[in-house]
């Protein structure tokens, strides 16, 4: 499945004490580009909640950190479709650096698709599934 990259430029806000990226500020990185990743196929969280009464919830997060970021660093967040199931995406996602593709971190997340009166899992209807990952 297609690769989406999402550039992130880090902040001070980004940072802690030591002047590196806090590590659960690369889970705000992944997460606004899979946000972005989803606007990029014309969607928006907010309009399949409306329209379709939808929304998604991490189910489950795998996460390994290799090397820091710092203040100003320009940074690629990588993602893809690992694996599409009914009511379920699995992402692989990697935080790189923006110049040389060093390898920051990386992890796998597993987004569940909600019915949004209920908070239970539902299956992603086929046509949503369809534009967004292909035939499903």
């Amino acid at each position: 499945m297609a690769t989406f990259v999402w550039p992130v430029r880090v902040y001070h806000e980004d940072t802690d004490g030591a002047g590196v990226v806090y590590y659960a500020n690369y889970l705000k990185f992944m997460e606004r580009a899979r946000t972005e990743w989803l606007r990029a196929r014309g969607f928006e969280q907010d309009a399949l909640l409306r329209d379709r009464q939808l929304m998604f919830a991490v189910r489950r997060l795998e996460m390994d950190y290799y090397r820091p970021a710092r203040f100003n660093d320009r940074l690629n967040v990588v993602s893809q479709v690992a694996h599409a199931g009914g009511a379920s995406l699995t992402f692989a996602q990697t935080v790189q650096r923006a110049d040389s593709a060093e390898l920051l971190c990386s992890a796998r997340v597993k987004v569940a698709c909600l019915d949004a009166g209920s908070f239970l899992a539902c299956r992603m209807p086929r046509d949503l599934m369809r534009e967004m990952v292909g035939d499903a």
